[in-house]
């Protein structure tokens, strides 16, 4: 946590002056990378520092008006130490793609977070008054119908929360066969035999990727 404390004020130097260190060449990486899962903190802070470039670019997607510029930096450098701690060498992709996936799903959880924050306090908020003059919020009146309203609004939010972690956690093929399979973004389902012969490729091929595609989903999701 000290690390991350003392990068963001130069993280946040380098975006507002559009000056960044420059990245690594490949064996300079490999050398840290090397360096880092053997402790040295000197590596490590390398690392961290020449990959600032990626946090801002990253970060740069959900900048809106109203959104904190420096939270975001903030939270991506969060994103980019923790690819950094778990990143595996002998997995073949590389930093820059993974820690890509890493900063975006900080942020993105981060920005789940605050919805939800504001959906549960919109809840509690004063809408009008009964009979007698006391206050009645949101959730007064679904309290005061059957509980499939609520267990309506959650999984609503799990839904969004889904097809999230379906464009930010899968592959492109992976992503178009849980589409084809399970119907989503108003594609007719199909079988993996119909897949298989739409892709050219085989059913227990097919059969592989969903299963994949299934297990990351669950992994994702179970993080939270």
């Amino acid at each position: 946590m000290l690390e991350f404390i003392s990068l963001i004020r130069p993280c946040c130097y380098y975006v507002t002056n559009q000056t960044f260190p420059k990245p690594l060449k490949a064996q300079e990486e490999t050398d840290c990378l090397i360096k880092c899962k053997q402790g040295d903190v000197d590596a490590k802070n390398m690392l961290i520092e020449r990959n600032l470039r990626l946090v801002a670019h990253v970060v740069k997607k959900f900048n809106t008006p109203n959104r904190d510029m420096d939270d975001l930096i903030s939270i991506g450098t969060i994103g980019l130490i923790k690819a950094i701690n778990s990143y595996d060498v002998d997995k073949g992709t590389r930093l820059a793609t993974y820690a890509s996936r890493c900063i975006e799903n900080e942020i993105l959880m981060m920005l789940r977070n605050e919805r939800k924050f504001i959906k549960e306090v919109s809840l509690q908020e004063p809408i009008g008054v009964d009979k007698e003059g006391n206050e009645i919020s949101l959730m007064d009146v679904f309290e005061g119908h059957d509980d499939s309203i609520i267990d309506q609004v959650d999984l609503t939010m799990k839904i969004r929360d889904l097809y999230e972690k379906i464009k930010c956690t899968l592959k492109k093929r992976e992503k178009l066969v849980l589409e084809l399979r399970y119907g989503l973004n108003d594609r007719p389902e199909k079988t993996q035999r119909e897949i298989a012969h739409m892709l050219g490729i085989s059913r227990s091929y097919v059969s592989r990727i969903e299963k994949k595609a299934l297990a990351k989903l669950k992994k994702e999701l179970h993080q939270e």
